[in-house]
């Protein structure tokens, strides 16, 4: 046992000694500086599509290649993957992640805690691992999934804005690939995730994939329900040559209001959820402040 104190100790001075010094060893000198400020990036260019692979990486994408999928799951993932934001490519890194959760958390446990007081064997330390390996293969599941909700949320939010100048760009006499770049270049919406599907949306149009098209991808690949909406009313307007900017204006307002229900429904439900919490931590704790003094009272006028 006193080996393995004595290895944890080292191993936490060290990565403690390395977090300290580290901003002062990898801090770039002026000259580095100073050209990586004249290094342009291209706009055009996703860094989505541009994510430089490491050893780490392709460890990962090799043992997710191991487990072999139906093409139904697999599909159901790329979708998931998508819709949060990742490269579809990125389904063995995914797989692979899984994977290794699910080994490194029963192994840690096996030689951190089982091992060292030989317990290794009985039912309950089994049963441990046995939890242990699932949480870690059902964890990147829940990040994703959390991830997809958070993307989605910002998205629902930020589309009425982006519709707003969106409408303006148009009746300023902009066609809508001109209107919807403009609105991508916006820097309010520089890290938006509408904004960069928007920014995709518009590379397929100009390399010559039909706009129709190119957008019920977008809405393919965002999940989002009001962003296939947005995609119709942009067709039929299309289709029955309609006025854009009164479709984008009048479908803002209803997003609007929609967003203003979803927030007074939100705020009408705290109550109910407030009713626990006050029924079994706040009131019991009222009656013993106000209770508790009559109490003593009433026990010393019966001695």
């Amino acid at each position: 046992m006193m080996p393995f104190i004595i290895i944890t100790v080292f191993t936490a001075v060290t990565l403690m000694t390395i977090a300290v010094f580290y901003p002062v060893l990898a801090r770039k000198s002026v000259i580095q500086q100073r050209l990586d400020k004249l290094v342009t990036i291209d706009p055009e260019k996703p860094a989505t599509l541009f994510i430089e692979k490491t050893a780490w990486h392709g460890f990962l994408e090799r043992l997710g290649n191991r487990i072999h999928f139906k093409q139904r799951e697999e599909s159901k993932y790329t979708k998931t993957l998508v819709a949060a934001g990742l490269r579809k490519e990125s389904f063995p890194v995914f797989i692979g992640v899984k994977l290794f959760l699910s080994i490194l958390f029963p192994g840690l446990f096996t030689i951190i805690y089982a091992l060292p007081k030989g317990i290794l064997l009985r039912f309950d330390s089994l049963l441990y691992i046995a939890i242990l390996a699932i949480a870690g293969y059902l964890l990147p599941s829940v990040w994703l999934t959390r991830r997809v909700s958070q993307r989605k949320t910002e998205i629902f939010h930020s589309l009425p804005d982006v519709l707003d100048l969106l409408t303006i760009s148009v009746e300023s006499g902009l066609a809508l690939d001109s209107a919807l770049m403009r609105v991508c270049d916006n820097p309010h919406f520089k890290k938006n995730p509408l904004a960069e599907e928007l920014r995709k949306t518009g590379m397929e149009t100009r390399a010559g994939k039909p706009r129709s098209e190119a957008m019920k991808d977008m809405a393919e690949r965002t999940l989002v329900a009001d962003i296939r909406s947005f995609v119709l009313m942009l067709t039929q307007s299309e289709r029955f040559g309609t006025s854009l900017g009164v479709s984008l204006r009048v479908h803002s307002d209803a997003l609007r209001t929609k967003r203003r229900q979803i927030a007074e429904e939100a705020a009408a439900k705290t109550a109910i959820k407030l009713l626990f919490p006050l029924a079994f931590f706040v009131f019991p704790a009222l009656l013993v402040v106000i209770l508790g003094p009559l109490i003593f009272k009433l026990e010393m006028l019966f001695k």
